[in-house]
């Protein structure tokens, strides 16, 4: 009853729905089974912690926080533990001859390894002893069983509040590295799972301690490898009525990547102090940074700094020494005993001071409100930022990315399973696909900081991807097929035509690799100029229209003064008639 109360007393529709529907799944298999045929599958991780009669497959590899935890909730909840020391089918042979169980209760949710296939009611595999296999959690995410455990306060293992955001055995489980904490202390630190926005990289941590990636506490490697969280804010009604083009938050998210943080969302707000407070307040909590812009000045409409101060539960009070460098830029137009902008959030605000600014920055905590409205101002803003934060910031001690990219001409059904498979082998690393234009080539991109996991990444994948490609060039209009079988599309190749731009040596003289993908910065600029080139041609060819109007304009208003100098002669010789018979009237009266 306290779970349910406290779901229904939440405000978040989204766990609220889901909550629901697992009760059902629930009431229904409870319906087709009875209680003596029913047990729950419990392995101590947060996907079962959801208290009933349970069975526990003890291992020996298994951490002792998750027995303790696994005896503990027994014990709290008066709960028939039937532990079982065999492997996992023998044991569960065993459970179900002794045992009238036709249904287990699972926590598997879409996305593990062991979900592909199945249903909220999925019998069990060939193979297997017969029994109904129940899942009410399927379709929930990381974030739904972390909002239902927070907000019931259920208790779940510690090794949770450690780092560890997915746990399997001691021999392939770790911390996970995103969640490294920068600490004077020598031993490392990580967030608590909960914090983890993306649900995508809950299995990081999920690799041999002996691999590549090395978690060890005493390495660097950790804090080289993390990565920073930051959110994009934009406020304007014109943004959001397509008045104004927002370029300013395509920028940051560049420059942000580059410096080798992640963006973990841009959003377009309303001039209104509640959504801009509402926003703020939900991003910084989940986020390492927040940068935020427009909607900063005098006027009616900027709210920004007012809805940062809401969102930190402060008020706005004058800044003398931000008046002041007011003062100075605008003092002809500072009138009055109160200059509003000056007035900044209360106690959280510092000033980023520099020489090329004509007024500092304003970062309340970890929110940096940028006053820039076009992309040159934000670069000066950016390139002092950057400097600024070195000093003492965190941006150093970030590791930049590293990307490869590659242009191939598979369709997305054949693109898919290799590229699925490929994302459960390196959680750690971004894998991306995109296409420019639907009848054009895909671009897979591989992003990470780790260049040898990138390395692997890229072998398997080549593998994989080998017996989806027909040998031969077909008629693709693609030119290069790399030794793996693997076509590859050079962006820019080294021809008679163009010998100043070799980027390109698809097949790689270095010990195991097959072909040199694209580097980043040269398929950022390659795409750029085709950006580019296709804007030219719009241009061209509307231009060609309108001179083809204009020319079929020209003709109709020829042919309408070939017609004006028709009527006139006409009406000239109208009048000189008339004149000649006004004449000859005229003459016989006087006769």
């Amino acid at each position: 009853m306290e779970i349910d109360r406290a779901i229904g007393e939440s405000d978040d529709k989204r766990l609220k729905t889901k909550y629901k529907n697992a009760v059902f799944v629930i009431k229904r298999a409870l319906s087709l089974y009875s209680i003596e045929e029913v047990a729950f599958s419990f392995n101590g991780g947060k996907d079962s912690t959801f208290p009933v009669r349970t069975i526990y497959f003890e291992s020996p590899s298994a951490f002792t926080e998750i027995n303790a935890f696994t005896y503990d909730a027994a014990q709290t909840y008066d709960l028939q533990l039937d532990i079982i020391r065999q492997d996992f089918k023998s044991g569960l042979e065993a459970l179900l001859k002794a045992n009238p169980i036709r249904a287990i209760f699972l926590g598997v949710r879409i996305g593990d390894p062991t979900a592909v296939g199945q249903e909220q009611f999925s019998p069990s595999s060939p193979g297997w002893p017969p029994f109904m296999r129940v899942n009410p959690i399927l379709d929930w995410s990381y974030r739904d069983v972390w909002a239902f455990l927070l907000t019931c306060k259920v208790k779940y293992c510690s090794l949770y509040d450690q780092g560890y955001t997915s746990i399997g055995s001691i021999h392939d489980t770790v911390p996970n590295a995103l969640f490294s904490v920068n600490d004077t202390s020598s031993k490392e630190k990580f967030k608590p799972a909960y914090m983890l926005s993306d649900g995508r990289l809950e299995r990081a941590g999920r690799v041999k301690k002996n691999a590549s990636i090395k978690n060890d506490v005493d390495s660097d490697d950790s804090q080289k490898h993390q990565v920073l969280l930051a959110s994009v804010i934009a406020v304007g009604d014109e943004i959001l009525s397509g008045t104004v083009e927002d370029h300013l938050g395509l920028y940051m998210c560049k420059k942000l990547t580059s410096v080798g943080w992640s963006v973990q969302q841009t959003s377009v707000l309303r001039n209104d102090i509640d959504s801009v407070s509402d926003e703020v307040d939900r991003q910084r909590s989940i986020c390492d940074m927040v940068f935020i812009y427009g909607g900063v000045g005098p006027l009616h409409s900027d709210v920004t700094l007012a809805g940062v101060a809401k969102a930190f539960g402060v008020r706005l009070a004058p800044d003398e020494e931000f008046e002041e460098y007011l003062r100075h830029l605008i003092s002809e137009q500072c009138t009055g005993d109160r200059n509003e902008m000056a007035q900044l959030p209360e106690g959280i605000t510092e000033l980023l001071h520099h020489e090329k600014l004509s007024v500092p920055l304003i970062k309340c905590r970890n929110v940096v409100v940028l006053a820039a409205t076009n992309t040159e101002e934000l670069q000066k803003e950016w390139e002092c930022l950057t400097e600024l934060t070195k000093l003492g910031g965190s941006t150093s001690l970030v590791e930049l990315y590293t990307s490869r990219r590659l242009m191939i001409s598979l369709t997305d059904v054949e693109v898919a399973e290799p590229l699925t498979k490929l994302g459960l082998e390196f959680p750690d690393i971004y894998l991306g696909c995109y296409r420019k234009f639907r009848q054009g080539p895909i671009i897979i991109c591989l992003k990470g900081k780790d260049n040898a996991r990138i390395d692997s990444a890229v072998q398997a994948l080549c593998k994989k991807f080998k017996e989806k490609v027909q040998s031969g060039g077909g008629d693709s209009g693609f030119p290069t097929k790399c030794e793996c079988g693997l076509h590859v599309v050079p962006l820019l190749s080294k021809t008679q035509e163009n010998p100043r731009r070799p980027f390109y040596d698809f097949i790689s003289k270095k010990e195991g690799h097959l072909f040199k993908w694209v580097e980043d910065d040269v398929c950022e600029e390659v795409e750029d100029a085709i950006s580019k080139l296709e804007s030219i041609d719009r241009e061209i060819t509307t231009t060609k229209t309108e001179v083809d109007e204009l020319k079929t304009l020209i003709e109709d208003l020829k042919e309408d003064v070939a017609r004006s100098k028709i009527e006139i002669r006409n009406l000239k010789a109208l009048m000189t008639v008339c004149l000649v018979c006004v004449c000859v009237v005229t003459f016989a009266r006087k006769m």
